[in-house]
C-alpha cells in the first residue's frame, strides 16, 4: 500500500510538473525575448552562441539561466518541455533582435515543422524533353505541398560576401546553395565552407556553367558528374540536387544527373535581384511550394548587395504572409 501512495504521489509531481512546464512555457518565450536584447557575454558565456561558423539558434544548456529555466522542475518530461520553451524564446528572441538590426520591420515568420512523409515528386507539365524518360530525376519549378511556405536557392558562387552569412544566421533563414566550380571554387569552396558549417546544404550547378543542351552526352556527363566529385571532396558527399544553368537541360543531362546520383531537379518559380523580380506566373505572387531563386552577385554586378536581395525576399513574404521553409526538408 505504501508502494502504491508512493507511486501515486510520483505521478502527481511528474504530472504537475508538467503543466507548470507548459504553462511556464509562454513566460519562459517572453523572458528570453526581453533577455535577449540585454544579453551580453559574462564569465559563465553567453545564452546563445556568437560563433559565426556556428549553425543558428543553438545555446548552451550550461548557462545559469537556463538551468535556472529547467531546474524548477522534476520530471525529465517536464525539463524536456522548459528547455524547448526557453531555446524557442531565444531563437525568436534572436530574430526580433537581428531584424531590427537588418532593416525589416518584423522578424520573418517561422516555418512549421517539416513533413513526416516528402512529397512525391513528378515532372511538373511543360517541362518534359523528347529525349526524356521513365526513371530519370523529376523537375520541378515548386513543391507539391498546402504548407504556406517557399524555398529560397542561391546559384553559382562569384560574390562571397561574409555579411549574408550572418544574416542569414542571425535571422535563422533556411537557404540552398547550388554551385558552379568555376567561381565557387576559387578559394578551394572556404567561404562556402563555412555557409555550410552553419547548416546551408551545397548542391550542384555544374563546373563551368555551360549551355547543356548544346553539348554531347560525355560533354554533359563531364560538367554534372565532375562538379559532384568536386563537392564530395569539399563536403563530404555527393549532393543529391542539381540544376541545369539558365535552366536549360535535355534528356542527356537528366540521364547524366540521375547516373551521378541526383534525384532531383528544382529550377524555380520566381527570380529576384536586389531592385526586382521576375515571374512565371501572372498574378506575380507566392503560392505554396515556390521556389525562389537568386544568385551570389554583388554590387560589382547588380544595383545592390547580397542583403538587399534578402530584403527584398523577407518582405515580400512577409506582405503575403509566407514563412522561408528548408528546401531538402521537403525534397
Amino acid at each position: 500500500m505504501e508502494q502504491f501512495v508512493r507511486q501515486k504521489e510520483d505521478r502527481s509531481n511528474s504530472s504537475r510538473d508538467w503543466i507548470r512546464a507548459t504553462r511556464g512555457a509562454a513566460i519562459l518565450l517572453v523572458l528570453a525575448v526581453a533577455g535577449a536584447a540585454c544579453a551580453t557575454d559574462s564569465e559563465t558565456g553567453p545564452l546563445t552562441t556568437h560563433d559565426e561558423d556556428a549553425k543558428p539558434g543553438a545555446v548552451d544548456a550550461r548557462n545559469p539561466e537556463a538551468r535556472t529555466a529547467i531546474g524548477a522542475f522534476r520530471s525529465a518530461n517536464a525539463q524536456a518541455v522548459a528547455l524547448a520553451a526557453y531555446q524557442q524564446g531565444q531563437l525568436q528572441a534572436g530574430r526580433v533582435v537581428a531584424a531590427q538590426k537588418w532593416g525589416l520591420k518584423r522578424a520573418p515568420l517561422l516555418p512549421p515543422a517539416p513533413p513526416a512523409k516528402k512529397p512525391e515528386l513528378k515532372t511538373e507539365k511543360g517541362w518534359e524533353t523528347k529525349s526524356g524518360g521513365p526513371g530519370l530525376p523529376p523537375v520541378i519549378t515548386r513543391v507539391p505541398t498546402k504548407d504556406k511556405v517557399i524555398f529560397l536557392t542561391m546559384d553559382d558562387g562569384s560574390n562571397k560576401d561574409p555579411r549574408l552569412i550572418r544574416m542569414m544566421k542571425e535571422l535563422n533563414i533556411p537557404y540552398s546553395a547550388f554551385l558552379t566550380d568555376r567561381e565557387a571554387g576559387e578559394d578551394g569552396y572556404a567561404y562556402f565552407r563555412r555557409m555550410h558549417k552553419a547548416g546551408v546544404p551545397m548542391h550542384n550547378h555544374t563546373l563551368t556553367h555551360p549551355e547543356l543542351r548544346k553539348m554531347t552526352y560525355a560533354q554533359q556527363y563531364k560538367e554534372i558528374c565532375g562538379q559532384q566529385d568536386n563537392l564530395k571532396k569539399a563536403f563530404g558527399k555527393r549532393p543529391p540536387l542539381f540544376r541545369p544553368p539558365y535552366g536549360d537541360y535535355n534528356g542527356d543531362s537528366l540521364l547524366a544527373a540521375k547516373r551521378c546520383g541526383v534525384r532531383a531537379v528544382p529550377l524555380w518559380q520566381q527570380e529576384v535581384f536586389p531592385t526586382k523580380w521576375d515571374y512565371r506566373r501572372a498574378d506575380r505572387r507566392f503560392h505554396p511550394g515556390d521556389i525562389v531563386l537568386t544568385h551570389f552577385r554583388g554590387s560589382d554586378e547588380w544595383d545592390g548587395t547580397m542583403p538587399d536581395v534578402i530584403r527584398q525576399v523577407l518582405k515580400k513574404a512577409d506582405r503575403e504572409g509566407y514563412a522561408i521553409a528548408r528546401l531538402e526538408d521537403y525534397v
